[in-house]
């Protein structure tokens, strides 16, 4: 049967493939006696959220409005707290009623916005490497990527010199996101500023995808609200699932000027209804209750960054210490680039070898190929345990 050409070009990529081979490698597991699989390629933590928050879910539950669909007027308590949370955060008064929007993760967010703001063919500026929903988004709306490729020698610094004033004039959409996912780079608050600059003066729309703001392990993580212009063209979108551990609840909200907040909420109209109130009441709570929750992960993802950062530097495998949690973005180990491996290439042998899953960086982009993303998903002695899985096998190469 037919399909379209947008979801053709979409693909099953990269990590459903990652996916096919971690489930294969799990069912030999069992029955061979291999060793279990570890799982590193996921950036779903194990760390748990504020029981403030699954506190005010389960008393929410039972209520009969939790059970029904939650239009937008519904969310206003929810948006009402985002405000005041920008407020206490940022520093930054925003509107619930015109600039804040609930959203199914900032995931949801970042793939449909293009579809609210762009034409087929309209081009829109990518960093590469980026997470897979920024390019996935702009396929979705039939419109054109253009990568802006980062430079690990300068720090994962966006150059928007690379780029002539008619190409700026060209763009319709700039998609960032730091700190940086899948490099792990906190970023800086005059990167931001700059493309907001270049934003307006070029007539185009600047989203932020910031759902590791509060997870910074060195200096401060950069925010939209903060740069000038967002008002005017600027939309940020934020997470539960990172700094709360609420990846499964699928909760998040989107901050930004209001006529792009009108058009993702018109989109969002007929392609979702809103989170049930039961979860938004967890998110409250969360917001209100548990303000400190991700300042207490960082200090467990700076152990494990540094642990797991010793143990493969022990093996023979260089390591760049990110400044952000949750990820180590890997260059290919030498005895990989001896075999001319790429990046998937190395991740499936490691896992047929040893059963511990990374994610190949191609998976981000072409920027993404030669490197490596690891999540810090599992406790210390997991993740040195895979360490030492992986130093013995690097050792007969």
């Amino acid at each position: 049967m037919p399909i379209s050409e947008r979801l053709s070009r979409l693909g099953s990529g990269v990590f459903a493939r990652n996916d096919q081979r971690k489930s294969a490698y799990a069912s030999r597991a069992a029955s061979r006696g291999l060793s279990p699989l570890l799982d590193l390629s996921l950036g779903s933590t194990d760390l748990q959220p504020p029981e403030a928050a699954i506190e005010a879910i389960a008393a929410q539950l039972g209520q009969p409005a939790s059970a029904s669909y939650c239009l937008h007027a519904a969310t206003l308590p929810f948006r009402s707290a985002v405000a005041d949370w920008a407020q206490r955060r940022f520093g930054v008064k925003v509107d619930p009623e015109t600039e804040v929007l609930l959203l199914v993760g900032s995931q949801e967010g970042t793939a449909h916005l293009p579809l609210a703001v762009l034409n087929p063919g309209d081009r829109a500026l990518l960093l590469d490497p980026c997470y897979p929903s920024h390019l996935g988004g702009l396929h979705l709306a039939s419109a054109e990527p253009v990568l802006l490729p980062l430079d690990p020698e300068a720090g994962w610094r966006p150059d928007f010199d690379a780029l002539s004033p008619e190409q700026w004039d060209d763009l319709k959409l700039m998609v960032l996101g730091y700190p940086h996912n899948p490099t792990a780079t906190t970023g800086q608050q005059v990167w931001l500023d700059e493309a907001a600059e270049r934003a307006f003066r070029h007539g185009l729309v600047l989203a932020h995808d910031n759902p590791y703001v509060d997870l910074a392990l060195d200096g401060e993580a950069p925010t939209l609200l903060r740069a000038p212009h967002w008002r005017d063209c600027g939309i940020e979108f934020f997470s539960f699932s990172k700094g709360w551990c609420l990846g499964g609840y699928r909760l998040a909200f989107a901050i930004g000027a209001e006529w792009l907040i009108s058009a993702l909420r018109q989109l969002k109209g007929v392609v979702d209804f809103n989170q049930s109130l039961a979860l938004q009441a967890g998110a409250i709570a969360a917001l209100e209750q548990a303000p400190n929750w991700p300042g207490q992960l960082r200090q467990e993802y700076r152990l494990r960054r540094d642990r797991m950062a010793d143990a493969l530097e022990a093996v023979g495998w260089p390591v760049r210490r990110p400044s952000m949690a949750l990820y180590l973005w890997l260059e290919l180990p030498p005895q990989a680039r001896q075999r001319s491996w790429g990046s998937e290439d190395f991740c499936a042998a490691l896992l047929e070898a040893t059963g511990v899953a990374l994610t190949p960086g191609n998976g981000f982009g072409p920027g993404g190929e030669g490197w490596l993303r690891l999540a810090l998903v599992h406790p210390v002695a997991d993740l040195e345990a895979g360490a030492a899985r992986i130093g013995a096998w690097l050792a007969t190469l």
